[in-house]
């Protein structure tokens, strides 16, 4: 009988370039699920990425620091023990322009993939 559950104790780490740690739990990357991914990450101070539109609605919960999002141009900044859902197909940028260390939990329905973000250039 297989097990229905399924512990995940050696995450993906997603090579980056810009200090961000990225631990993929499970995801297309991890075990192959397209229809959702849950990642942990530790962003650097000073740390932003490209703008982009998804085709996929991304949650984000701060576990610690602080984290900011411009969302179709609003400025939005998270603390520890909040949370957000922004919607596929929204203009987006991720930012931790603050002076601590952001770490936070990243769910995307669908799961993430790079063909599927968008980002600008």
């Amino acid at each position: 009988m297989s097990k229905k559950f399924q512990i995940q104790t050696s995450p993906f780490i997603v090579p980056t370039t810009d200090g961000k740690l990225i631990e993929e739990h499970f995801g297309k990357a991890t075990d192959g699920n397209s229809q959702i991914s849950i990642a942990h990450m530790i962003a650097p101070p000073g740390w932003s990425e490209p703008f982009q539109t998804p085709e996929f609605d991304e949650y984000t919960y701060i576990i610690k620091g602080k984290k900011q999002f411009i969302i179709e141009g609003e400025i939005v900044v998270l603390t520890a023990g909040q949370s957000i859902k922004i919607e596929k197909n929204t203009r987006i940028q991720y930012s931790n322009p603050f002076d601590q260390e952001c770490e936070y939990i990243a769910i995307c329905l669908p799961a993430f993939t790079i063909e599927a973000v968008h980002r600008e250039d």
